[in-house]
């Protein structure tokens, strides 16, 4: 049985063309969604990160403008530079991209970005409102893979979920996006005794570990849908997932590869929250006029 490929690449795309059609809208109504990232140091990785955001803003007539700040930068200083953008009009979304220096508590910053510039939805108050089932900025890669099955026509309800890994930035948000969708959750990790016994119940696979090839043919129940959010290199520094795709892809009904699946969705859903956030500026403005 081979499964179906589930395509980031392609549902990113259909996204995109929508968030694009609402920028023009906007730009109609007099505003040009805007997103402020600041780059701390000169991380090779976090600067192709944002190089890569900064065309995906510019594709879609997204205004990007990018913050560099050397790696000796004080905290204070930092914050000074989010508390600046958090009182920018023409600034709808703020990303501080991680990691950052060791003197920095990463924490404090993110805690410092207004709630409704935070559209990579990590703030204490985006993931309260988040487990509450409030409105408010998911955070990029669950959000987007949410949307791979949403699109893919995966039913989530009254499905088995296993969530192998427990990061605050996928893994604990994945969970409870899942469950808010009516799925029955179990989220695994590095303690969790006889991991297959566990992996081999769900319908749904969330592998979001961070180790090559980790999740294997042993790990799955025929007919599960695999969701890979890894990206690691192996031994021949080929980009691969956290499933090993060759082995799990004859079992799986449903399966996303890497690269070209989760990864992505990240950056799409960040230019979706981005929009919206300028979407509700927009409202606001209208109420305060219409007073």
């Amino acid at each position: 049985m081979a499964s179906s490929i589930i395509s980031g690449n392609e549902i990113g795309q259909e996204i995109r063309k929508s968030v694009a059609e609402q920028v023009v809208q906007l730009k109609e109504e007099g505003i040009t969604p805007g997103l402020a990232v600041i780059l701390v140091g000169d991380n090779p990785a976090s600067q192709t990160y944002v190089r890569n955001k900064q065309k995906s803003c510019e594709a879609i007539g997204i205004f990007s403008e990018l913050i560099k700040l050397p790696a000796e930068v004080t905290e204070e200083e930092l914050l000074d530079q989010i508390r600046i953008l958090n009182n920018r009009h023409d600034i709808h979304g703020i990303l501080v991209q991680l990691p950052l220096p060791k003197h920095i508590d990463e924490d404090n910053v993110i805690a410092t970005i207004s709630p409704e510039k935070d559209v990579d939805g990590f703030s204490p108050v985006s993931v309260g409102k988040m487990m509450l089932g409030q409105d408010t900025f998911l955070p990029c890669t669950p959000f987007g893979v949410m949307k791979l099955l949403e699109y893919s026509g995966i039913e989530i309800a009254g499905k088995h979920a296993v969530v192998v890994g427990r990061s605050h930035i996928v893994g604990k948000p994945m969970g409870q996006l899942l469950l808010q969708k009516d799925a029955t959750v179990t989220y695994t990790h590095s303690k969790t005794p006889d991991l297959p016994a566990i992996t081999k119940q769900a319908d749904i696979l969330i592998a979001a570990v961070g180790r090559a090839n980790f999740i294997s043919k042993e790990h799955i129940k025929p007919g599960a849908v695999v969701i890979d959010v890894g990206i690691n290199r192996d031994e021949n520094n080929k980009l691969t997932g956290d499933v090993n795709f060759a082995e799990v892809e004859p079992i799986a009904s449903h399966i996303t590869p890497v690269p070209g699946g989760v990864g992505p969705m990240t950056i799409t859903m960040l230019l979706y929250n981005t929009v919206q956030s300028a979407q509700k500026q927009l409202s606001q403005a209208k109420y305060i006029q219409n007073m």
